[in-house]
Parts: structure tokens; sequence; C-alpha cells
């Protein structure tokens, strides 16, 4: 995988899961509390089910695998850690699918399929490839999304299979931090939406940086 110079890439990675922590809670409070009846009341009914606080604690678990691991614990770290991760860009895709509810019920890929806060990451993946990321390699995020889907899996897995490394690992927490930016800024608002950060003048530059990486 390439790493691209960009601003987040040049952020600590402490503050990069300070902005994830901050964007998801801002997804949480915006979207949970129905805010004051924008969306219709099936979707509303919906993320009013969805565990959006969830996506918050995972969020500041991303803190418990920014230090390098002992060499005893590097395994362990790998897998727990992409399990926190592939968790949170599960949680992510449902939020995106529950807001736009009744245009999935409406789709032809959709109709054999489960409500969003029902799917596994396999179909949800599937179906964002077919139906939502567009056709430039910019926002071509479903290589990305299943390397994280493998990873996660080794949690369930006896038999050898590749965990990456800490290195990996800390660039995929950057890339969660700009993948739930490209999911936010579809979501429709009545006003600019939530942001990752509330005190950074250039955080509206950061914010354009939404471009799938290259695996």
């Amino acid at each position: 995988m390439r790493t691209e110079s960009t601003l987040t890439n040049s952020l600590p990675i402490t503050e990069v899961v300070t902005r994830i922590v901050t964007l998801n809670k801002g997804l949480h409070d915006f979207w949970r509390s129905n805010h004051q009846g924008w969306p219709p009341s099936n979707v509303a009914d919906l993320l009013s089910r969805s565990r959006l606080d969830w996506q918050v604690s995972l969020s500041y678990s991303l803190q418990r695998w920014i230090d390098p691991p002992l060499p005893k614990d590097q395994a362990a770290a790998q897998i727990l850690g992409y399990a926190n991760i592939g968790s949170l860009v599960e949680g992510t895709l449902k939020l995106f699918l529950s807001v736009y509810y009744n245009d999935y019920k409406r789709d032809a890929d959709a109709i054999m399929m489960k409500d969003p806060d029902g799917l596994t990451m396999d179909p949800l993946r599937k179906f964002f490839k077919r139906r939502i990321w567009n056709e430039t390699s910019s926002d071509n995020w479903d290589p990305w999304i299943k390397r994280i889907q493998c990873r996660r899996n080794a949690i369930h897995s006896f038999k050898d299979r590749d965990i990456g490394n800490y290195t990996d690992m800390i660039t995929d927490i950057r890339h969660y931090l700009i993948f739930v930016r490209r999911i936010n800024s579809q979501l429709p608002y009545p006003d600019s939406g939530p942001k990752e950060s509330y005190d950074d003048p250039v955080s509206g530059s950061y914010a354009c940086e939404i471009a799938a990486p290259v695996i």
C-alpha cells in the first residue's frame, strides 16, 4: 500500500484518534437525537434502535493501539486492533444506509437483503461496491474495506492469515478518519453537520481529504 503525503498523514496519531472520537460523537449526537424531526419518521425509528454510542466507545478504544506493543503482545494487538477498526467501519457503513433507508428499501439490490442494522460486513461491502462508490479511483474504498474485513476476521480464525503489522494498523486508523469523513460528506444536514475539530482553523482543509487509499 502506498502511503500518500497528506495533511491527515502529518497529524500525530493521537490527534487522529481525537478527531475520530469528535466526529463519531457528532454523528451520534445528531442522528441519534432525531435533531428536531430532520430525518423521516421511519429513519428516525431505525436510528433510535442503533448503537451509535458504541461507535463513540469504539472510537475512544483506538487509543489502546497507538503505542507499539511489547513483542509478546504483537499478535494480540493486531488481531484486537483490527477487530476494533473493522467494527467501526461496519458501523459507519450501517449508519449511511440507515440515513438513506428509504432509498435503500427501493434499491433492487437491497430487496433480498436485511435492514441495514441486521447486515454483516460482507453484504455491506458488496452493496457499497455495486451501488455507492463512484467509478473513480479516488472513491474506490472497496479494496481497503476488504482488507480491513479480512484482518478483522482473524479474531475468528485459528489458521494462519495476514494480520499486518503495527505500522499498517496505524496507517489504517488514519484511513478510517478519512473514510468516516467521506461518509459524513454525503449525509444530508440542515446546516454544515458534525465536524472533527471545533478549534482548528484549518479543519476545513483536512475535511476535504476524503480520497480512498491506494491498496
